[in-house]
């Protein structure tokens, strides 16, 4: 019965609405988690546990109180960090559909001319369609677009956008919700209805569900791909304490 109203609400209430509402609500009870088995590396809160999260199959320990991060953010916040000059170089960056847990600190960042844009979302600096990005070729070191081609109809054209305003030298980070068993993109024009997508493609409003060609599909607009198996890189203990996702690849996009 949870889930069930947890579902209804998240396709009736906007999504900004739902996340300030969570966050305001774990902040309240955050205690209840505290500890030292768990720890977020965006805020350096410790818990004793998570919470679990998972709109069809529910994830323990997956999502963290303080900042609403889930394992691909905290994931994102490290090789950020360790693997780029994001936290330090001046950057000029684009960030696409921001999620909760980056606005605050990132925007802290002096370093950076940091922008985000959403189509929707209230939070967002600027209205932007990814299809067709208002701003002149060449304006961002760097843009981060996560969990959003798998919702645009004309993926091409909004890879093409993307490497069109990314400055030669820069790079971006677009992840999307991947099936690894998928040699190939699964895309059916058939699947054409909320129904046929959530068992498709896993939710509703997306309009794909990516395969391991992903990576090549990013290439054809321009785009050098590194495929960066970070996560394995990280020790078994470091991995286990921050609770992040364990088979996730990062793709690492640049402009020659």
């Amino acid at each position: 019965m949870v889930k069930n109203l947890v579902s209804l609400f998240s396709r009736f209430i906007p999504r900004h609405l739902l996340q300030n509402w969570a966050a305001f609500f774990l902040r309240t009870i955050a205690f209840v988690y505290s500890g030292n088995k768990f720890q977020d590396p965006i805020t350096g809160k410790r818990y004793r546990k998570l919470l679990p999260y998972g709109r069809i199959v529910s994830r323990p320990n997956a999502l963290a109180p303080h900042s609403l991060s889930l394992e691909r953010h905290r994931l994102l916040w490290l090789y950020l960090k360790e693997r780029t000059g994001f936290f330090t170089d001046n950057l000029r960056v684009l960030h696409i559909a921001p999620e909760y847990c980056f606005l605050k600190p990132f925007k802290a960042l002096s370093n950076l001319q940091y922008i985000t844009a959403d189509l929707v979302s209230p939070w967002a600096d600027i209205k932007l369609d990814v299809r067709s990005i208002q701003y002149p070729d060449s304006s961002f070191n760097v843009i981060i677009c996560n969990h959003v081609l798998e919702h645009i109809d004309d993926e091409q054209k909004a890879m093409s956008e993307l490497y069109r305003v990314m400055a030669p030298g820069g790079f971006g980070i677009f992840q999307v919700p991947l099936d690894p068993s998928l040699t190939q993109t699964l895309e059916n024009p058939a699947y054409n209805t909320p129904a046929l997508r959530e068992k498709h493609y896993g939710q509703r409003d997306h309009v794909r569900l990516y395969g391991t060609d992903y990576a090549q599909r990013l290439r054809s607009v321009g785009f050098t791909v590194i495929e960066d198996s970070y996560v394995k890189q990280l020790a078994p203990e470091l991995v286990q304490r921050y609770a992040l996702p364990k088979d996730e690849i990062i793709y690492l996009c640049k402009k020659s």
